[in-house]
């Protein structure tokens, strides 16, 4: 059975975002299979779809109300079949976003359950009865702020939900739960769909006596509630492998399957989900750059601790920007955001890239905008507004940037008359040839896919590894020109592809200058 995910480059899509066919100013289906000729050029080789199934979109598309069909506003079955046809035919990978930890308060099942104590489906969700004082049952929080308890009043109690009110937490204590679950994705996996992104996968099991989750001695009151307490009972419970385990033998079942897992949690936490003989997920995500101070030495101390920290046969994978948090080049600005390009892009394991960032979308400006994201309208100035990662895709300079032919949904960044693939394609220095450059290589360079990786020292603030016994990669995070201190084997290096030009170099340069990355052809070393 192959491993096609350990040379393949990911490509995550928000499908409201990415190209809207019907004139509605919202994304769909037919949209994406618009512009899958320019996904397989950039050079991915899989694509990943945020949720399209149906739902009230209270949490836009995280709150599902059925789990086996498609919303009408991206479209239905029909174009799904077409857009899984067509990206097959091209090469490329089709995965989904599971979303298992809660469901909508409209899905079927809910509705049962809230129905009155004695329904056959009241167990499948979480109820509980009031503390002693009439309150919750404990302290545990939402993450989009406030009690995560809600009170039913016609049946006397109050049900868990980890986010919204209308997004009530499955209980996978449940054997029905998980059977129905496991038959979510058998029906995807019998249409063709290559694997899926389990949506906060930690989330799965709860502590089984309720306890409250202790005090968060770092808290400080302009953070979200949620880090009130500590997670400790509410999430990253032993007993949630066991159901990984069997999820996994769902797609173990299939051939060549991918199955990836959300967690936001420290690599030793981590490194548990790739499960015992690493029948776990495939890909425990690993979200550990998007939260690291932009410096060389400490992005090269968390690279070395998650290299060191991987169990035996357990493969790396790195992720930049999401849906959920500010986009890299938002983060740590143009210059810097090429440098991050080539460091994902060279890094050993599966790289995930996020929509947009391949011609280095950036922050949006919401001034004036009314506020979509849930969580940030519950927490107004606490919470990140995701809106803000989540703008439309920019294709050109005609009107609404090519994305749809009346207002999108969400504005688009002030810079997309100049940010755009158009105008980008034609620039042979910009991100996003950077990007089918950095992309090309890795596919033909042995090292790139599978060498090991070793970090070399050097002066700050430059970064610099070696993969294999032939490829070095030399960063400059800083914005000052530095000397170019190199190993001496590496000193008749052949420069296959600066970050500042997009392309090879023919010499090696004697200072790196500032935001520029380099990836050499060595003559060789320890690997």
């Amino acid at each position: 059975m192959s491993s096609w995910w350990r040379e393949a480059a990911l490509y995550q899509i928000y499908p409201r975002s990415f190209q809207d066919s019907e004139g509605d100013g919202v994304g769909d289906i037919e949209g994406i299979g618009s512009r899958l000729d320019y996904i397989s050029d950039l050079g991915v080789g899989a694509v990943w779809l945020s949720p399209i199934f149906r739902s009230p979109m209270a949490d836009f598309g995280y709150d599902v109300s059925d789990y086996c069909d498609i919303d009408p506003l991206f479209g239905d079955m029909a174009a799904f079949d077409r857009l899984l046809e067509e990206t097959h035919s091209r090469g490329l990978k089709l995965l989904l976003d599971f979303v298992p930890n809660h469901s909508s308060d409209q899905h079927p099942w809910f509705k049962e359950s809230r129905s009155s104590r004695d329904n056959p489906r009241r167990d499948w969700y979480i109820w509980r009865d009031p503390a002693p004082d009439g309150g919750p049952p404990n302290n545990w929080m939402s993450n989009f702020g406030g009690s995560a308890w809600t009170w039913d009043e016609a049946t006397g109690q109050y049900y868990y939900h980890a986010f919204l009110a209308a997004q009530p937490d499955l209980n996978w204590r449940n054997s029905a739960v998980r059977e129905a679950m496991q038959d979510v994705l058998r029906f995807w996996l019998d249409k063709g769909v290559d694997g899926f992104r389990v949506d906060v996968i930690w989330h799965l099991i709860k502590d089984d006596r309720f306890r409250d989750n202790p005090p968060n001695p770092g808290y400080a009151p302009d953070r979200p509630e949620i880090d009130r307490y500590l997670q400790v009972h509410s999430a990253d419970q032993p007993e949630v492998h066991d159901v990984i385990t069997e999820l996994r033998a769902v797609i173990e079942s299939y051939p060549d399957r991918l199955l990836i897992g959300e967690i936001y949690l420290p690599i030793d936490r981590l490194m548990t989900y790739y499960g015992k003989d690493n029948q776990g997920v495939h890909l425990p995500f690993n979200f550990q750059l998007i939260h690291c101070p932009w410096h060389a030495e400490a992005i090269g101390g968390l690279i070395d601790e998650y290299e060191a920290a991987l169990p035996r046969g357990g493969w790396p994978n790195w992720v930049l920007s999401n849906h959920d948090q500010p986009r890299i080049a938002a983060r740590v600005g143009d210059t810097q955001a090429r440098i991050a390009a080539m460091l994902l892009l060279t890094l050993r394991g599966t790289p995930t890239l996020y929509y947009g960032d391949e011609i280095g979308i950036g922050d949006v400006d919401m001034t004036g905008v009314t506020v979509l994201d849930p969580a940030a309208i519950n927490e107004p100035g606490i919470s990140f507004n995701r809106d803000r990662s989540r703008s439309p895709m920019q294709w050109s300079d005609i009107d609404f940037a090519g994305f749809s032919d009346v207002k999108p949904w969400l504005p688009l960044t002030n810079d997309w008359p100049e940010r755009n693939r158009a105008m980008q394609s034609a620039q042979p220095t910009s991100m996003l040839n950077l990007y089918r450059a950095l992309l090309r290589l890795r596919s033909i360079e042995a090292d790139l896919l599978n060498g090991a990786y070793r970090r070399v020292a050097t002066d700050a603030p430059i970064l610099a590894y070696q993969r294999g016994q032939g490829v070095g990669v030399v960063l400059n995070l800083s914005a000052d020109d530095v000397p170019l201190a190199l190993p001496p084997e590496w000193r008749a290096a052949h420069v296959m592809l600066s970050a500042r030009e997009a392309r090879s170099l023919p010499n090696l340069p004697g200072t790196l200058a500032a935001g520029e990355g380099l990836i050499l052809r060595i003559s060789g070393g320890p690997a």
